[in-house]
């Protein structure tokens, strides 16, 4: 742990002998509101479960305050970590699991919220009674916002993420997020995230590909809502970032990821000439409204593909 790191503890995190740490990485994000809600299970997890949030970099001293002053008065054992500079998704998902004293770690975004109210209850009742390897509990759009700036990233992630249990179980390693990730310590311990990920995405696609040559990946229902929607200039700024994620992916794990429809789509616009051209059409079609909303969410797909054409 950086000695530049401040860290903030509540009342009952001294004591705690959790088997399960909730891990919540944030940066400029707000994470009260989820911190509010998981500490309304506190008394139905009896101790089994702690918190480690980590401000990665986000510089608000208000907000760090004002957060502090929250975990002070949780009954959850919680605690605080504050970056003074970002260090980025993978490291600081490393980091969090190396200030975790669970046997589990069950990794949370913070923008998630739980879909019911024995969200921790289960996850602790499923790692003392099965102590799986990996499992993932899944999210939905059930408390996400509807706003129509929002409509074209609620419709792409309906169809691509939102998935059933026994439909993510048919291909296991593709259907992991770190959203609401359970991760056995040891397993996390032998197979961390790759720092050589930066920016956003695909890290924890292409852990999970390491990861499930060795061990048992577990799909459940246990959902938690994703509120995290994008626009859709929002959500392309994150696609321009993803794509040297991927080709590293791709370089990586060649055989699993050739069967994606994303690498398939991206290879075949490689071939075609006027790739950027065709690449601004596609960008202006997302940002159509007066297209469908299926049309725009097409139109944002071939995008993130035709950047990816660049990379692989």
């Amino acid at each position: 742990m950086s000695a530049r790191a401040k860290m903030t503890d509540s009342p009952a995190w001294k004591a705690a002998r959790p088997a399960v740490s909730v891990l919540i990485p944030f940066l400029r994000d707000d994470p009260a509101e989820l911190l509010g809600l998981l500490d309304e299970e506190a008394a139905s997890v009896d101790g089994a479960v702690e918190i480690v949030l980590l401000d990665d970099g986000t510089r608000d001293a208000t907000l760090t305050e004002r957060l502090s002053t929250q975990i002070r008065a949780m009954a959850l054992p919680v605690r605080l970590i504050t970056l003074p500079a970002n260090e980025g998704r993978s490291i600081g998902r490393n980091r969090l699991a190396s200030a975790a004293r669970g046997g589990s770690l069950l990794f949370l975004d913070s923008d998630m919220r739980p879909d019911h109210r024995r969200f921790l209850r289960d996850w602790a009742d499923l790692a003392a009674r099965e102590d799986p390897a990996v499992a993932f509990g899944g999210f939905s759009l059930l408390q996400a916002p509807t706003d129509a700036r929002f409509a074209v990233h609620r419709a792409m992630a309906a169809k691509s993420e939102c998935v059933p249990y026994t439909e993510r179980a048919k291909q296991p390693e593709k259907y992991v997020y770190t959203s609401n990730l359970l991760v056995r310590r040891d397993v996390f311990e032998s197979e961390a995230f790759d720092p050589g990920f930066t920016g956003w995405g695909w890290e924890d696609v292409e852990w999970a590909m390491r990861v499930s040559r060795r061990f048992r990946v577990v799909h459940l229902d246990n959902a938690a809502t994703h509120m995290g929607l994008d626009t859709v200039a929002a959500l392309a700024g994150k696609y321009e970032q993803s794509a040297p994620n991927f080709a590293r992916m791709a370089e990586r794990h060649p055989a699993i990821v050739a069967a994606y429809p994303s690498y398939k789509a991206a290879r075949l616009l490689k071939r075609l000439p006027g790739l950027p051209k065709l690449r601004r059409m596609m960008r202006r079609g997302a940002d159509a409204t007066w297209l469908p909303v299926g049309a725009r969410a097409f139109s944002l797909r071939l995008y993130r593909a035709a950047l990816y054409a660049d990379a692989v």
